[in-house]
Parts: C-alpha cells; sequence; structure tokens
C-alpha cells in the first residue's frame, strides 16, 4: 500500500533533520534525505516540489501541531487571557526541539525568493495561537491581533536563538516584556477612543475599520477563505 503523502513528507522531513545542522535546508539536505530514507526520487519531488524548502515548512507545521496538542492538554484556565497567549508562544517554541534547524530556518526564510512563505509560515502560527484560545472575532480586530501577536513571536525567536540562559529564562522575561507592550498600546487606544476629543477626528478611520470583515473558510473547499460579505 501506498503511504499518504503527509507521511512520505514526514519521512523525509525526519531523515533531513541529521543533515540541517550541516548543509542547511539546501538541496544537500534533501537528497541526503531522499537517500537515507530509500525513497525513489521521482517521488520524493512530487511530495515535496521544491525540495527543502517544504521540508522546512513541514518541520515548522509539525511545531505548530505541537504546539496546539499541548494547548489543548494545558490548564489554563487560571491564567489571565494575556498569560495564555504568552503561553502559547512558550509551548511554540519548546516544541521546537533542535534549535539549529530554526535557525537555519529563518536564515532560508529571510531570503527575499522565500520571504513570503516564512511570513505566511508565521501568520499561520499566531492564527492557531488565536483559533486555540476560542477568538471569535469578524472584523478588523482578527487580522491586528494576529499581525501583532507575529510581530512578537517574530522578535521573540530571533531573542530566543541567541539566549543562552538556564532554561531560556532570558526569553521568557524577554516575552512577558513585549505581551506587556502591547497590552499597554492597547489600553491607550482604548482610552483615546472613549475620548470625546478624539472622536470626531476618528469617525473616519473607525467607519473604514468597520466595513473590514474576517475570513470564512468557505465548507466545500477546505482550506479556502473568502471575505464576509
Amino acid at each position: 500500500m501506498t503511504m499518504p503523502y503527509e507521511d512520505l513528507r514526514e519521512t523525509l522531513l525526519d531523515a533531513a533533520l541529521i543533515h540541517v545542522p550541516f548543509d542547511g535546508w539546501t538541496e544537500a539536505t534533501f537528497a541526503a534525505a531522499v537517500s537515507d530514507a530509500d525513497m525513489d526520487r521521482t517521488l520524493a519531488r512530487a511530495v515535496c516540489p521544491r525540495g527543502a524548502v517544504d521540508l522546512a515548512l513541514a518541520y515548522h507545521a509539525r511545531g505548530d501541531a505541537q504546539m496546539v496538542a499541548r494547548m489543548q492538554s494545558e490548564d489554563m484556565s487560571e491564567l489571565r487571557f494575556s498569560e495564555k497567549v504568552a503561553a502559547a508562544v512558550r509551548f511554540r517554541l519548546e516544541a521546537s526541539d533542535d534549535k539549529e534547524a530554526v535557525r537555519r530556518g529563518t536564515t532560508l526564510f529571510a531570503l527575499p525568493a522565500y520571504a513570503a512563505d516564512g511570513a505566511k509560515a508565521i501568520w499561520g502560527t499566531c492564527d492557531l495561537i488565536w483559533d486555540t484560545l476560542g477568538d471569535t472575532s469578524q472584523d478588523a480586530n482578527w487580522y491586528t491581533k494576529r499581525a501583532t501577536l507575529s510581530a512578537v513571536y517574530s522578535s521573540t525567536v530571533l531573542f530566543w536563538l541567541g539566549d543562552d540562559s538556564s532554561d531560556h529564562h532570558a526569553t521568557w522575561e524577554f516575552l512577558d516584556r513585549r505581551i506587556d507592550n502591547v497590552m499597554q498600546f492597547e489600553k491607550f487606544k482604548a482610552q483615546v477612543n472613549k475620548n470625546p476629543l478624539f472622536k470626531p477626528l476618528l469617525a473616519g478611520p473607525n467607519w473604514l475599520m468597520s466595513q473590514i470583515k474576517a475570513p470564512v473558510r468557505m465548507k466545500d473547499l477546505p482550506g479556502s477563505l473568502t471575505p464576509r460579505g
């Protein structure tokens, strides 16, 4: 019986991770993974058309899945919402058991040719965090929440990559500071919106923002998004 493409990709990914610290997410790593997995090259290319780039994205997706599983299994009922968000980011980083693979991936997705893939992967991680936490935003907040968290997550990853403190204690402190910064900004924004002096100035922008709708998944096309009407 032929293995599903997802399983074949996971097999290639497991084989590739041994080579990533030395060769990065490159064609050399992909070729070595194909050889180590004893997989037909044509089949391997069908599973990963872009070779190691697709494997790097699969590695990121694996970490996302582990993060969601931990979020669903941990008892976070006593945490404030901001603490739940911080915990989710921490879970995601702790799911990355190979810091060098992440470092090499960061280098790969910093290249102009793959920058869009990297941005999409980060956005997807933050979207999963909000969805798992039960976000029900239907307006522009759907986008601003994910954009803000993407900035927090990206900066925390870069700090984590250079952190050699015990149990990454410095990273978690850095993360808490970034979350606090966001909460302070949100508090300031709420105060401005409530101030009658600013209402005439904000009437136009607020109306425009109210016209923005969160995307919804089309039931007949899994994974497709379309704006709410």
